[in-house]
């Protein structure tokens, strides 16, 4: 089960890498369309690209130690549903606020 875990957990990094590289390598591109190349424009993109992704991983983590808790309690209370529901959605405010932040560095600069 432990190894099962870890190739997750790469299996998940892996793609989500990809993600942050694809769209680095689209801002990259869309920057020489432009004629807009500059090292200032390519870290930005590092920047948005960092924004999302380790929020991502961070929002992760801890919906699944919360799912994991949540899945006893309510097996144990079924009337906190509601209550775990909202529990496992806080987390995910953390991947709104970096996508909110990227769209800010990546238009307004």
């Amino acid at each position: 089960m432990r190894n099962l875990k870890r190739i997750f957990h790469a299996a998940f990094l892996m793609v989500l890498s990809s993600w942050i590289w694809g769209a680095l390598v689209y801002a990259a591109e869309e920057a020489v369309t432009k004629g807009e190349t500059s090292i200032g424009k390519g870290l930005l993109a590092v920047g948005a690209g960092l924004a999302i992704g380790l929020g991502a991983v961070g929002t992760g983590i801890a919906q699944s130690r919360i799912g994991a808790a949540g899945a006893g309690v309510i097996a144990e209370k079924p009337e906190l549903t509601g209550l775990m529901i909202v529990l496992l959605a806080i987390p995910e405010t953390v991947v709104i606020l970096g996508f909110v932040i990227a769209a800010i560095v990546l238009f307004m600069f």
